[in-house]
């Protein structure tokens, strides 16, 4: 599945690159932002808005094709750390930069699954795992993997399953590996929780174990798309904000 999704983006992307600057508003944005914001263009196109292309993936892999000469308009990272690499690479608008969302992470497992267990320090994840292993997004580049090591080393149980990680290439490929029975147990925002029927939340990470998790926004400094900034416009908007909150993200002031 995840080499399908890898597969998916690459050719996305090489038809992305052929298309001219000017047919469409062209947005790299986290996976994790897929069900809030394709209902946000489907909606910004019905009411006469320009036409939005949307590629998903996760932030580091958006960042670094961005640097690699990517051609969109519109950057939309899962964390601080992947825009702060876009804008001292000089890839994106500084000014037109904005922390448009916030989320929180989860712990879930199959929507069969009955298991129930308090996040606490030292709570008992590797016993809960037993020989299986953890579906995590790749916690050494991708934010949703980066942020659960974080909360996980806070409460210091990430010595204990370090080794019993099953890597994704984003946080909705994680999401997947749960979904289809492939892990017992996963870890991923609250947001793809919710868009998933196939997972149940077993339990919230305490928001002191968590960095804040902030979606930042801004036009890519490559953009000559006149009408990019109308759109980064209306997702600013309180238009957009029901979409975003039908999802569960909170909307930052």
């Amino acid at each position: 599945m995840t080499k399908r999704f890898l597969f998916a983006g690459t050719v996305l992307m090489l038809l992305l690159a052929a298309r001219p600057a000017s047919a469409e508003i062209l947005v790299f944005a986290a996976a994790s932002l897929k069900n809030a914001l394709d209902d946000a263009v489907s909606a910004y196109e019905h009411q006469g808005g320009e036409k939005v292309a949307v590629s998903y993936a996760a932030s580091s892999a958006l960042a670094r094709q961005l640097d690699n000469g990517a051609p969109a308009d519109i950057f939309i990272s899962a964390d601080l750390d992947w825009m702060n690499y876009a804008q001292q690479h000089h890839l994106i608008r500084p000014e037109t930069r904005k922390d448009l969302l916030g989320n929180r992470l989860v712990l879930i497992a199959p929507a069969a699954s009955r298991l129930s267990v308090e996040i606490a320090p030292g709570f008992p994840l590797a016993k809960l795992l037993g020989e299986n292993r953890l579906a995590v997004a790749d916690p050494d580049s991708v934010p949703a993997g980066k942020y659960a090591k974080a909360a996980l080393e806070q409460l210091k149980v990430w010595d204990s399953v370090a080794a019993k990680l099953a890597r994704a290439e984003n946080v909705r490929a994680a999401l997947l590996l749960v979904a289809r029975q492939e892990a017992p147990l996963g870890i991923v925002y609250a947001t793809d929780a919710a868009a998933e029927t196939g997972v149940r939340i077993v339990a919230a990470f305490p928001a002191a174990s968590v960095p804040p998790i902030i979606y930042p926004i801004a036009l890519t400094a490559a953009s000559k798309n006149a009408g990019a900034a109308k759109f980064l416009a209306f997702l600013e908007s309180p238009a957009a904000r029901p979409f975003f909150e039908k999802q569960g993200f909170t909307i930052l002031p």
